[in-house]
Parts: C-alpha cells; sequence; structure tokens
C-alpha cells in the first residue's frame, strides 16, 4: 500500500512560475490573481498559510473553462482547489528552469514554493510511475539543477515520495539499494546548503507499516540533515492517524518534524475495493484540511497538499496517466469536502 504511484509526477508547464514573473502577474503582498474567468486566484493569508497559490495551475484553469461553459456551479467547486498552493512536481528536463520559474514566482509574492522532487532512479517499481533519472549520475546532475533554481529563494521540497519506503519493503532491487541510500543524502546535503530551502524526506504513511520498520533507513537517507519528514503523500489516511503515525516516527528519529498531505484526506481511505489499488483514483474521497502552518501538534510544520487534487494516479478506474488532470474526479473530490 505504497500510495504515491502516479502522484503528480509530470511537472506544470515547464516555465510556469518564470512565465508569471515576466508578465508581472504576481504582487509583493500576495495580490489577486486572474485565472482567466473575470474572477480572481488569490494567495492565502501568510500568517497562517505562507505557500505559493500558483494561479495558472491545473485548476485554476479549470475554473476558467468552467465560468467560460456557464458552468458557475462546478466552477466555484475547482476553486476550492484553485485557491490553495499544491506542489510543483520538479520534471526530468528542465530541473533548473523550473524551480528557477516557480521560486521566482512564490518570492515575489511573497510567498514560498512548494517543490516535489520524485525522480529516483528506478523509481515506483515498476507502476504506473515508473522511471526516474537513468542512473546516479543523472540523478545528482538533476539535483544540482534544482538548486541552482532555486537559489537563496525560499522553498518546501518534499524530496523523493516512496523512495525510502521501497527499500525497506523490498520493492526496490537489492543491486539498487546502497545507491540510493547515497542519492538521498546527497540531495539531502545539497538542499540543506541553500539559504532558504526546507527538506522533507519522504517517509510513507500510517497504513503501510510501523515506524520500527523505517526509522533506520531514514537515518540512513540523511534525516539529521533534514529539517524533518513527510507522511501520507498522495494518499488518504486521516489527519489524526497520520500525526499519530509521524510522531511515533519522530521520536525515533530524534524528535524531528514532519509535515502531512491533506490533499485528498477528508473522508479518509478507501477500503471498500482491491487492497492494491485502494491508493490509485479511490472513489468517493474528499480534499482534506486545507494547507497551513496552524496544525494539531507542535512536531507537525504543516498540512500541505503535495499531491495536487484532481490529478489522477493512474490509469485505473477510467482514469488518465499518472499525474495527468482529471476534471471529473476533481469535481467529486470538491464537492465531497465541507
Amino acid at each position: 500500500m505504497y500510495g504515491s504511484k502516479g502522484a503528480g509526477a509530470r511537472a506544470s508547464v515547464a516555465v510556469v512560475g518564470a512565465l508569471l514573473v515576466l508578465a508581472g502577474c504576481s504582487s509583493g503582498g500576495g495580490g489577486d490573481k486572474s485565472d482567466g474567468s473575470g474572477s480572481k486566484v488569490t494567495q492565502q493569508p501568510k500568517n497562517s498559510d505562507p505557500f505559493w497559490v500558483n494561479p495558472a495551475g491545473n485548476a485554476a484553469e479549470q475554473v476558467a473553462a468552467y465560468a467560460k461553459a456557464g458552468k458557475k456551479d462546478d466552477a466555484e467547486q475547482i476553486r476550492k482547489i484553485a485557491e490553495q498552493p499544491t506542489g510543483e512536481w520538479i520534471g526530468p528536463e528542465n530541473p533548473e528552469q523550473e524551480a528557477r520559474g516557480f521560486t521566482e514566482a512564490a518570492q515575489q509574492a511573497d510567498r514560498a514554493a512548494i517543490l516535489v522532487l520524485y525522480n529516483i532512479p528506478h523509481r515506483d517499481c515498476g507502476q504506473f510511475s515508473q522511471g526516474g533519472a537513468a542512473d546516479g549520475d543523472a540523478y545528482k546532475a538533476w539535483i544540482d539543477g534544482v538548486a541552482r533554481g532555486i537559489q537563496d529563494r525560499p522553498a518546501t521540497v518534499i524530496l523523493e515520495p516512496d523512495a525510502i519506503l521501497h527499500l525497506v519493503n523490498q520493492c526496490t532491487p537489492e543491486q539498487f539499494q546502497e545507491e540510493r541510500y547515497f542519492l538521498l543524502e546527497t540531495a539531502v546535503t545539497k538542499l540543506k546548503a541553500l539559504k532558504n530551502t526546507k527538506v522533507y524526506l519522504d517517509a510513507g504513511n500510517a497504513g503501510w507499516g510501523h515506524p520500527d520498520q523505517i526509522f533506520q533507513s531514514l537515518k540512513r537517507a540523511g534525516i539529521d540533515k533534514a529539517d524533518g519528514f513527510s507522511v501520507n503523500v498522495s494518499n488518504f489516511y486521516s489527519t489524526k492517524d497520520s500525526i499519530a503515525y509521524g510522531k511515533q516516527l519522530s521520536a525515533k528519529v530524534g524528535g524531528k518534524h514532519f509535515v502531512i498531505d491533506t490533499s485528498r484526506n477528508g473522508n479518509g481511505p478507501y477500503t471498500a475495493g482491491d487492497e492494491d489499488e485502494n491508493w490509485c483514483n479511490p472513489p468517493g474521497r474528499a480534499l482534506g484540511e486545507t494547507p497551513t502552518t496552524r496544525t494539531a501538534d507542535p512536531l507537525v510544520d504543516a498540512y500541505l497538499w503535495v499531491k495536487r487534487p484532481g490529478e489522477s494516479d493512474g490509469e485505473c478506474k477510467g482514469g488518465p496517466k499518472a499525474g495527468d488532470w482529471w476534471a471529473e474526479y476533481a469535481l467529486k473530490l470538491a464537492k465531497a469536502s465541507k
């Protein structure tokens, strides 16, 4: 039960952040952003939600399309997604350009970008999001590109969903395991050398196993150098269960803080179907708590929408390719939320 298959592996339009800056769309005060429909997509209050809302994301485009088609109610439902900050999944081809674009746009809006790095070699064990960098050298070069793109601008980085979990459950073949630990630690070290970058190593979710099974791997991957770890990325476990899991794990890794992906956990996990695909476009799910740094526990640095709600987990249950926008699913998530 892994949870981040197809977790938005495709990046947004590669240079959207840079284009926003060039077009002057971002305002220093986090002001209004046009979504193309004559209405506005705005930044959230910085004191509770310091993360950047991308005014040109898939959800914002869908709001504009529904509004143009006269589907006012649907547009307002999708606005629940469009007006929240979500993770920007950096693609494999232009890491420096994408990281620079997103962080520049975020900085101009006086916010921090949320970047998700998901390109480790032998990624996802051949499932819907299989792939990743060709080898270790390619991955290090990719991380270098991301770092050059971020520079000193504020960024919160979620590092390699599932990469450690797949080491623990032996999904990643033994011959690649030592290299993976080395690459993760190298990435943490590189990114933490940046002035204003926070790094959270992914640490699975509340449904797969016990913290005893993963804490040593987190240590080998460099958790001591990171700001903390992430849980529930692209999964559906409740915030309450995720906090309990994270606190148990934190106690084993020196009291490290963590962040929780609450993007789609409003109704908790789906348990009525095939256990192997409960994570893949499950029906009846809902948006969870909106992103904020005001959380229910001092060890939880933030609730984040790491997985972008409305993007497919993979070609299951009628969905498009992993990471592709799926308006029908997005609408169901929004309508089911409070």
